[in-house]
């Protein structure tokens, strides 16, 4: 049986009695899909413990608008974790993970912001911050993020290490529908054309030349592209279709640079 945390105090005095299991975590903001039921098997089959938090983390919304509109489905997410197996959930709410409001929280300084570090002031600080968060509650031996957000993933992989925090970040490849498209929660804010059309992000990753043809091939699908660009052995983007901002990336060996 699943138990949920709404209280961290509650919470810490159940990870007391878990001390000496092996514990894996699925960190969430909830609205979840296939992408985020294969990070909690894959923690099912490699850890004791499973847990996995849902939380619509405020302080990484630089728009307001994009909060309000974010999708929450605490049910049926419910439902989908205990049938995964998940042991523990934890579901706070921002009062409990902010009891002091915002007024501490991880800075990064040094190399200029590039890509969602750049466009979206404010927004990794609010994912480290929470991240620094949450892992302080759990103290998981493993934690599981998807490839889908990676520049997010790299940041957090820098945060463990900069913080000496003993747990191992575990990279899970992005799940695709057939059509190529990324499973995503803001999917479900598109129509069914939309949708059709969104599986083009990919697909312009996967086939263009370089990220200006990459962009080129968005735009004439109607996208709005913020950017197309490669870094990490990886061709990153970040559009609009239907006022939807999606993301997504390919690695090298699924796009083949041509001179």
């Amino acid at each position: 049986m699943t138990r949920v945390w709404c209280s961290v105090t509650d919470w810490q005095n159940r990870r007391r009695a878990l001390q000496g299991r092996g514990i894996g975590f699925v960190p969430t903001m909830g609205a979840l899909h296939r992408g985020h039921a294969s990070l909690v098997e894959r923690c099912r089959a490699e850890n004791e413990v499973v847990v996995a938090s849902i939380f619509v983390n405020p302080s990484q919304f630089n728009d307001p608008k994009d909060l309000e509109r974010y999708p929450r489905t605490l049910e049926s997410d419910l439902t989908l974790l205990e049938g995964l197996g998940t042991d523990e959930v934890l579901v706070p709410n921002a009062s409990e993970l902010y009891p002091n409001g915002y007024r501490l929280r991880v800075e990064p300084v040094g190399d200029a912001p590039v890509m969602e570090a750049a466009l979206r002031p404010g927004h990794m600080q609010g994912v480290m911050t929470v991240v620094l968060k949450l892992l302080g509650m759990v103290r998981p031996d493993r934690a599981y993020f998807g490839e889908k957000d990676y520049q997010q993933l790299t940041v957090v992989m820098s945060l463990v290490r900069e913080f000496f925090i003993p747990t191992e970040i575990v990279p899970c490849p992005t799940v695709r529908e057939a059509t190529g498209l990324a499973e995503s929660s803001r999917n479900r804010l598109l129509s069914p054309e939309g949708k059709e059309k969104a599986a083009w992000l990919f697909r312009a990753l996967t086939t263009a030349a370089n990220p200006a043809e990459a962009r080129s091939i968005l735009q004439a699908q109607d996208f709005v592209v913020e950017y197309v660009e490669e870094r990490w052995g990886r061709r990153l983007a970040a559009a609009y279709l239907e006022g939807v901002r999606l993301i997504d990336n390919a690695g090298e060996a699924e796009y083949v640079t041509r001179s």
